[in-house]
């Protein structure tokens, strides 16, 4: 359940910062859980709490006295005490507390996962695995060609119109998160298939409105929908498991980056509010040479060279 006045800053939150519905059910989450803590300290409202009772909420999610059982993972932790945070922010901001007890939590270090990406061939054999001739194979084409051309994400693939798309000028307009509306060009494999979905095979099942992108009966297609596609997809080019919707995003701005783009050109193109969160595609081109250096260097993979490893790591551990 909520605490007191955490409807209040959820409203807050879309009145100001014009949060997606995503985001804002993974800030509710949050909360409740935060509800459900004080709840089983016989408590309800998030003003009557100090820094110390902040510390033992902290302190609860890394128990086994959690709803699951088990801890909650450091990534888990860090976004809930973000939104209590905030909340506690909130509160004193609208005057409800005087004071901020949660201004000086801890923020737990989160580990940086690199994101999962496909190499240039693979993609390759994704996008080749498509073209079957078939009404369905036309729209799946040019879904999947313009995820990669553009690094959209799924849901504003999903919320595109025919009219975002201008073929002659080969762009795309994406409303990404909080309403921003951006420009993307896209490549002239992308703008065919979406050419030859928009004049073959979407005419053929009566789309029911705008949308570009439907299922086979005209309706536009759902989150759950577009992710199935991708998935069978991937799973017929022999990349099961290895593709998500995102993979091809991430592997957009990884094959940029690997290409030499800038970084803010890259930051531009994918609708990332701070150039930190682009940050994280440098390291996966980095790990990327590494790979490609202990694979392809006659001298990294020696038998004495590992040998001096083991060495080495003993004597700067």
């Amino acid at each position: 359940m909520l605490p007191v006045h955490g409807s209040r800053w959820l409203d807050h939150l879309v009145a100001e910062r014009g949060l997606s519905e995503h985001t804002l059910a993974a800030y509710r989450r949050d909360l409740e859980l935060y509800g459900r803590w004080m709840a089983l300290r016989g408590q309800d409202d998030p003003a009557t709490m100090n820094t110390a009772d902040l510390e033992a909420f902290a302190a609860w999610l890394r128990s086994t006295n959690t709803p699951r059982g088990k801890p909650y993972a450091e990534a888990s932790i860090a976004r809930t005490l973000a939104a209590v945070r905030s909340l506690h922010s909130f509160l004193q901001t609208d005057g409800i507390t005087s004071a901020n007890p949660a201004a000086n939590l801890p923020t737990p270090k989160r580990d940086r996962k690199l994101p999962d990406t496909l190499t240039q061939g693979e993609v390759d054999r994704l996008l080749g695995s498509v073209e079957d001739g078939t009404v369905a194979g036309q729209r799946d084409q040019a879904m999947l060609e313009l995820l990669y051309s553009a690094g959209l994400r799924i849901s504003e693939l999903l919320d595109l119109n025919i009219d975002d798309v201008d073929l002659t000028e080969r762009t795309v307009r994406a409303r990404g998160k909080g309403s921003k509306t951006r420009i993307v060009p896209i490549g002239r494999l992308a703008a065919r298939a979406i050419h030859v979905w928009i004049n073959e095979g979407r005419p053929t099942v009566n789309p029911n409105g705008p949308q570009l992108f439907t299922n086979l009966r005209g309706q536009r297609l759902s989150r759950q929908g577009g992710w199935k596609i991708i998935t069978a997809r991937a799973k017929k080019a022999g990349l099961d498991g290895r593709v998500h919707p995102h993979t091809l995003r991430h592997s957009f701005a990884t094959h940029l980056v690997e290409g030499g783009a800038d970084l803010r050109v890259v930051q531009e193109l994918l609708g990332h509010a701070s150039v930190n969160t682009t940050q994280v595609y440098t390291h996966t081109s980095e790990a990327r040479l590494r790979e490609l250096f202990e694979t392809a260097h006659p001298r990294a993979t020696h038998n004495d060279a590992q040998a001096m490893d083991s060495l080495i790591s003993k004597d700067y551990r």
